[in-house]
């Protein structure tokens, strides 16, 4: 199959959409009281700052692809928009849970709001506070993709039954991010494991269920076949997304990847990655590892040893065969020619990108 170019439109339609949305909604903010606009301001920035708008895509393909041609989406942009917000709600409370001062290049929203109230704080207080509060502008962003997704301008009953993909995301989502901090406190982990959280966490939360989602606010309602192709489809791409981002925080360029290297690795979070370098390791090569991580330091030489293992060759092994596989999915789907190439072209860039 050959790639078409990426075609952004449904990423710019959700971007205006989600800016209006957050104009009106900070400012509602503000006039409940004026202390608010700090954190107006923090949740402005997470929600409209630099993003790939991936699951908003993804969901755009997966309704496109059962809509066909002839069929406008402006009626969907809102519900597209849910998707973005939970997101902004997943990765603020995910910044909190890793204690991560930075995001995307910028500080994350708790070291954000501890450093823009701490004039009106008691001195000492700052890093609890912006913490706390990190978490309340999570559950703000919650609340504001469930009122995004009711602005959909589409019959109850397909909102009901996207609701429902919906719902099953969010809560994959939480087992997975569970699932997550367990294995990073856990004695004893496996790549089965780390897969399984991959599964949960990014293949269904990235890619499957925004498909599904997509297809359920479809004319009709969600195609039995397409559904079929998506799960496939999105299991095959958001493995290899997952293993790519493993391969980023670990040899990634800061520049672009806008987080330290190795931030994941020196804090022992149970990636792919790092269980099959525990599997791969020779004693020697284990034994070290276990000193570094133990240590919690030097980034840079566990990064080059979990590569001397061999862990990294078999991620990059991994990725190119799951992608191979995304495509295979796609020839002769059940879905509209132009869906078919598009989602193409996302699951290359998935593999491939460098942040």
């Amino acid at each position: 199959m050959t790639t078409t170019a990426y075609r952004p439109a449904p990423a710019r339609a959700v971007e205006a959409y989600l800016t209006d949305f957050v104009t009106s909604r900070t400012a509602l903010l503000i006039n409940l009281d004026v202390g608010l606009e700090p954190l107006a301001r923090t949740a402005a920035q997470a929600v409209l700052g630099p993003g790939k708008r991936l699951r908003p895509v993804f969901a755009y393909w997966g309704w496109h692809g059962v809509a066909g041609l002839g069929v406008s989406g402006a009626d969907i942009v809102p519900a597209l928009a849910a998707l973005e917000m939970l997101h902004t709600f997943a990765l603020v409370h995910d910044d909190v849970i890793d204690e991560s001062p930075v995001r995307r290049g910028r500080p994350s929203a708790y070291a954000a709001l501890g450093t823009r109230y701490r004039p009106a704080l008691r001195d000492g207080t700052a890093g609890r506070f912006g913490r706390d509060a990190a978490i309340l502008l999570g559950d703000l962003c919650l609340v504001w993709a469930d009122e995004l997704l009711a602005l959909a301008a589409v019959p109850a009953p397909t909102i009901l039954r996207a609701r429902r993909v919906y719902d099953r995301m969010r809560v994959e989502t939480i087992a997975g991010q569970f699932l997550d901090v367990l294995g990073a406190s856990s004695r004893k982990w496996s790549p089965e494991r780390a897969e399984r959280v991959v599964r949960l966490k990014t293949a269904a939360y990235t890619v499957i269920r925004p498909l599904h989602f997509g297809a359920a606010l479809a004319p009709g309602g969600d195609s039995g076949p397409a559904v079929d192709t998506y799960t496939r489809y999105g299991a095959a791409v958001g493995e290899a997304f997952q293993l790519r981002d493993d391969l980023l925080d670990a040899y990634g360029d800061p520049a672009r990847t806008g987080k330290p290297a190795g931030d994941d690795l020196a804090r022992g979070r149970p990636t792919v990655l790092l269980e099959l370098a525990r599997r791969l390791a020779s004693p020697s090569q284990r034994g070290e590892l276990d000193r570094l991580l133990g240590a919690g330091r030097d980034p840079v030489r566990l990064a080059a040893l979990v590569a001397e293992t061999g862990a990294r060759a078999e991620v990059e092994g991994r990725i190119a065969r799951r992608t191979t596989e995304a495509l295979a999915v796609l020839d002769d789907a059940p879905i509209a020619a132009d869906a078919r190439d598009a989602l193409a072209d996302l699951a290359v860039r998935a593999a491939e990108r460098l942040s």
